[in-house]
């Protein structure tokens, strides 16, 4: 019976956690889709709540990995019990950052509505964040149902991500060479559209912790990475 108390005791505080990963989840969703609209539209004021609310998911990560140190200490979980564990606090930090990323769009849109356009640009960052957005949807889904081939599928197709950024890439080069009053702007843009990049990086390392999640083991193959530019570019916090 004490075992049974436990166990029980332990699956609730997991499923708790478990909680609060997919309402990040979904406030990342959101801060995807709503930073990508705010560039689009030049929206200046749906960028500074994209910012604002990039607190509610540092404060998510802070809880989680709480949550999870204290299972840690106290149930001293093993095994199967012990990856779910360690994926959560893998997930939720990955989910962090990709709503880092959401903030850094919405920082730049705020300069970039100062400036006159780039024709086509917005539209083509909106299109790729709205893929890395279907890529985070389907990877919270695949945690959810444990759906390996799901999770691997995610994976895939961050491929298709790194291709639109280095189509993207390629024509703000071509738009700053053409006219050298585009140079500020299209930087921006290049920020931006690596940003969105990383953040396709972050939702495939979730797809990974998934995949170990069900199977005790990570993919052991390298994923190509088609990039232009040095990979250690990072966008600021």
């Amino acid at each position: 019976m004490p075992d049974q108390h436990i166990m029980r005791a332990f699956d609730r505080d997991l499923e708790a956690i478990q909680a609060k990963i997919m309402k990040m989840g979904g406030l990342v969703e959101a801060a995807i889709h709503e930073s990508a609209k705010s560039l689009n539209k030049r929206d200046d004021e749906l960028a500074a709540r994209v910012r604002e609310a990039d607190k509610l998911i540092d404060a998510l990560e802070e809880e989680v990995n709480h949550d999870a140190a204290q299972v840690l200490a106290l149930r001293q979980p093993i095994a199967g019990d012990l990856r779910t564990v360690l994926s959560v606090m893998k997930i939720s930090g990955n989910l962090e950052r990709v709503g880092d990323y959401a903030k850094n769009l919405a920082k730049r849109t705020a300069v970039l509505v100062q400036m006159p356009a780039i024709e086509g640009a917005s539209g083509a960052i909106k299109r790729m964040a709205r893929e890395v957005e279907r890529m985070l949807k389907d990877v919270l889904d695949a945690y959810v149902h444990q759906d390996v081939a799901l999770a691997e599928d995610v994976r895939a197709r961050d491929h298709e991500v790194d291709q639109m950024y280095n189509a993207l890439f390629r024509e703000f080069l071509t738009f700053m060479m053409e006219d050298p009053r585009n140079i500020t702007a299209c930087m921006h843009l290049h920020f931006i559209a690596k940003n969105i990049e990383r953040m396709g990086d972050h939702v495939t390392s979730i797809a990974e912790q998934v995949i170990y999640l069900v199977t005790g083991e990570l993919p052991n193959d390298e994923r190509a990475k088609l990039d232009y530019i040095a990979e250690s570019q990072e966008a600021e916090d």
